[in-house]
């Protein structure tokens, strides 16, 4: 019996006896199904094989974790270090001793926050080996929860999750695709981890929201429209995309007015 993982999202399944036929959320038009079709791995394989976790300071109170070499989509998690816990932003696959023992010697993980069923992958594997946190999943989402844990927890509109640190539903690529707002982050001027509900441009300088990034749909107008509104009353400067290098450092707030106005002018 095992847990199995889709190498094309990360997704893991439920205990099984063998790999699942196919996979619900490459089968999605947001995803997709490789011309090689479907393939299976579990975390004990990638353990033997090739790949380990890497840590980074981006700014003080906030550590990248992300796998080498890339898996899945590979996206990366943030810990964020907080006085009053910290938080685990969006999950990614692999998972190890080393792994683990890292992120104690920081603190640990309080609770497990996540944007969207794409990042949802082992995260119950994570919340096991750091005594089992909570698990923070939009309502709107929860069809796609594909291995069940005790500690899951359903929110929906605006969540606290420690003082400073708030999760807020966007909509946009999932109904329930969420950002987690930290007041405290970029000396105090506001952070939003936004993995791809907001994607961060390859200049680091725009922002977009799409149904499906591999496929190339955008949502209707009113959904962008809809993003922006939900984060109106949050201040922020700074917004950490889904992959290393996808940061606006600054002025962020303009760019989440410029791509409201842009991408619905388009879209039209």
């Amino acid at each position: 019996m095992n847990c199995y993982i889709c190498k094309t999202c990360g997704t893991q399944y439920d205990l099984a006896p063998r790999p699942p036929k196919h996979c619900p959320v490459c089968e999605d038009d947001r995803q997709y199904v490789p011309p090689g079709g479907q393939r299976w791995t579990t975390l004990e394989e990638m353990r033997n094989g090739p790949y380990r976790n890497v840590l980074r300071d981006y700014e003080p109170g906030l550590v990248g974790i992300g796998t080498v070499p890339a898996f899945a989509i590979g996206q990366r998690a943030l810990l964020l270090r907080t006085p009053e816990g910290n938080v685990l932003w969006d999950c990614m696959a692999y998972l190890d001793s080393d792994t683990v023992l890292a992120v104690r010697a920081l603190g640990g993980v309080q609770a497990i926050a996540i944007s969207h069923p794409h990042f949802y992958t082992t995260m119950v594997d994570w919340a096991e080996a750091f005594g089992g946190p909570p698990i923070l999943l939009n309502a709107a989402d929860s069809e796609w929860v594909m291995r069940c844990g005790p500690t899951m927890r359903f929110w929906s509109g605006v969540q606290e999750v420690v003082p400073g640190v708030t999760l807020v539903q966007c909509g946009g690529h999932f109904p329930g695709s969420s950002v987690l707002h930290w007041a405290g982050g970029a000396g105090g001027r506001g952070v939003l981890l936004a993995g791809d509900t907001l994607q961060v441009g390859a200049d680091r300088q725009s922002l977009s929201v799409m149904y499906s990034y591999p496929n190339y749909i955008p949502p209707p107008p009113e959904a962008v429209q809809h993003v922006a509104e939900a984060l109106a009353e949050f201040r922020f400067d700074r917004v950490y995309g889904m992959y290393w290098d996808r940061v606006i450092s600054s002025g962020a707030r303009t760019c989440l007015d410029h791509m409201a106005w842009r991408q619905a002018h388009a879209m039209r």
